[in-house]
């Protein structure tokens, strides 16, 4: 093999969670990816693609979209695909965001959720959010393209207290250590 890459190219997140118990409101997970300028990558998303909506080039959507987590396997899941993302934008960031309608929840309040991004057949990350129980959303994966234009995949879940239209603004800033 020589020293070429592509790069991150078709990925795709999946999201599940087992419904609330019976009687209880539903409960309501939600994928989102905000996608950044090169020259800006940590400034406002260009756009943000959530439940909904898809990216303005069609890159970026949602294959499968949950508001209770009834179903079998992976409830909500959302493809990228980076390698034919225009060059102008250089960082995408996703996210999940616990929809806050009847009362606060955390990822401690969500039964049994799990993660798995995925490129092709090999997984690149699983998750199931025990690192951010106390947190109301969580940014889940970032994806940066260098200097070639290759996309790079960084990997890790931090957690955020924000209302989801709060957190789609916060999820693109630098991480604080």
């Amino acid at each position: 093999m020589n020293g070429l890459s592509k790069g991150t190219g078709k990925v795709e997140i999946a999201l599940r969670w087992d419904p609330g118990p019976a009687g209880e409101p539903p409960v309501d997970l939600d994928l989102v990816a905000g996608t950044y300028a090169a020259d800006d990558p940590y400034g406002d998303p260009s756009y943000v693609v959530h439940f909904d909506s898809r990216s303005p080039d069609g890159t970026i959507y949602l294959n499968r979209d949950s508001t209770d987590g009834k179903g079998f396997g992976f409830d909500e899941v959302m493809t990228l695909e980076l390698e034919r993302l225009d060059a102008r934008y250089g960082r995408v960031v996703v996210g999940v965001a616990i929809q806050q309608r009847a009362e606060d929840r955390t990822f401690a309040d969500v039964n049994n959720p799990g993660l798995r991004i995925r490129e092709g057949y090999t997984d690149l990350a699983t998750d199931d959010f025990t690192g951010v129980l106390g947190a109301t959303a969580a940014t889940v994966a970032e994806f940066v393209r260098d200097e070639t234009g290759a996309w790079e995949f960084r990997a890790g879940v931090h957690g955020f207290e924000d209302d989801p239209a709060t957190f789609t603004r916060a999820m693109g800033a630098p991480r604080r250590s």
